[in-house]
């Protein structure tokens, strides 16, 4: 992974993490495309494989107890996106990729509205900014607020 790549996943929020990951499979699907356009059956399983190991993970991290129902959905979804993977692979089929590309992105575009938000209750709220002057009498400690 690029150092920017890095960089820039350690700052993440884990909604953003989350977005990530399904741009990854995203990335994923089209090198799978790309691999059955050219023949190229080790690239394609390469692609695939990686996607698999994404749609693991995102499994694997689903709490159905804290969750409830959304947590069972998202479960439903990665089982059926592997299968739908595992078939676009099977019949090396570059059209059933973009479908599940279309899946995929459907979810991640979700996930990305809710980054969005979150984002936004986490923004700073502006505060008055404080300044020292040790000319200023408003305050007993030379306190004065600007903003």
């Amino acid at each position: 992974m690029s150092s920017y790549k890095q960089h820039t996943l350690e700052g993440a929020s884990p909604v953003e993490l989350v977005v990530a990951l399904y741009d990854g499979m995203i990335g994923f699907l089209f090198t799978a495309i790309a691999a059955v356009e050219a023949g190229d059956v080790a690239g394609r399983r390469a692609a695939v494989k990686r996607t698999l190991d994404i749609l693991i993970h995102l499994q694997a991290r689903l709490r159905m107890d804290i969750g409830g129902r959304p947590a069972e959905v998202l479960s439903e979804f990665y089982a059926s996106i592997f299968a739908l993977t595992l078939q676009a692979s099977q019949t090396a089929s570059a059209d059933r990729f973009r479908e599940v590309i279309q899946c995929v992105r459907n979810v991640r575009d979700a996930w990305r509205q809710v980054a969005q938000q979150t984002a936004q209750q986490a923004a700073p709220v502006a505060m008055p900014m404080v300044q020292r002057n040790a000319n200023t009498t408003s305050s007993p400690d030379g306190v004065r607020w600007t903003a």
